[in-house]
């Protein structure tokens, strides 16, 4: 038996386009013959997955997991080639599985998620990908995955929305952990991340946002006030104005509340907060549109 050399494995992996740990299985099952290697795999339907590796990824979804505690979660997203398989359960169920694989095995990237262990299953995760691709007939890839967890008390609350194209994962603060547990709070936290999926905030609160793109923002009043041609005291009044309203618009905690536009999201929070008898705060948000990671 020929020795498995990372070179030889490599050699095969141009041929063929499989998997790195692919090519190395086939090559063990084959005694280190790269022609029977070629035909092992193609006998899986996975010598192939290179030939369309090059294709576009337009498509796809996003899914999340969120622990059984609430408080380590992750959003991920996966591009495929076309709509079809995008809505397809093949598709979408490899995708939450890598979602759930992320939280409990906590890869360091993409490449460390592919060298995972399957649960239930002596395959690898790049194992997976050649499965799936053979079933669908297109390009997968992993286009982001972003996983969050919380020391102390606090929990995490996710939202899919738009065909999963859109993911929202949103981390909370609480004094007392046994109130992450109770329907109120479960309700609301899902409500602020349909907030965030409706509303496109650019940050929690005022403070958090970029300086430079508050910079830019106030510029832009202060040129339209100038235009008005009253005294510099008043434009001033107006650009700020106009900078409050900016805020307000994009501040997750001031904006209006989307299923009830007469409080603001801040209102809501201590609404809940006070029938929990605890201190709700939101920590952060993060936001996957499908496709952005690419822009």
């Amino acid at each position: 038996m020929a020795e498995i050399t990372a070179k030889l494995v490599k050699e095969l992996r141009e041929i063929t386009g499989a998997g790195m740990m692919e090519c190395k299985k086939a090559l063990q099952a084959t005694e280190g013959i790269v022609e029977d290697a070629v035909d092992h795999l193609r006998k899986q339907g996975l010598a192939n997955y290179g030939n369309k590796a090059h294709r576009a990824t337009n498509e796809g979804a996003i899914a999340e997991y969120i622990s059984v505690d609430d408080k380590t979660g992750c959003l991920i997203e996966v591009n495929c080639e076309t709509d079809f398989v995008a809505t397809n359960e093949v598709f979408t169920s490899f995708v939450k599985l890598l979602a759930e694989l992320v939280v409990k095995d906590n890869p360091a990237d993409i490449d460390s998620l592919k060298t995972l262990n399957v649960p239930g299953r002596d395959i690898s995760v790049e194992e997976l990908f050649g499965e799936t691709f053979s079933k669908l007939g297109e390009n997968i890839q992993v286009a982001r995955f972003t996983r969050v967890s919380i020391e102390g008390t606090g929990a995490l609350a996710a939202y899919i929305h738009g065909g999963a194209k859109i993911g929202i994962l949103v981390q909370f603060e609480l004094n007392d952990q046994a109130n992450a547990e109770k329907e109120v709070f479960k309700i609301y936290a899902r409500d602020v991340a349909m907030q965030v999926a409706a509303a496109n905030p650019i940050a929690v609160r005022r403070e958090e946002f970029d300086p430079a793109v508050v910079e830019h923002e106030k510029g832009i009043y202060i040129a339209q006030a100038a235009e008005s041609g009253k005294p510099e005291a008043i434009q001033e009044k107006m650009a700020e104005g106009r900078l409050n309203k900016f805020f307000k618009e994009q501040a997750l905690v001031e904006q209006a509340y989307v299923k009830d536009m007469d409080i603001s999201v801040d209102e809501y929070t201590r609404r809940v907060s006070k029938e929990l008898g605890d201190e709700i705060r939101i920590v952060s948000f993060i936001r996957y549109d499908l496709g952005s990671s690419a822009e």
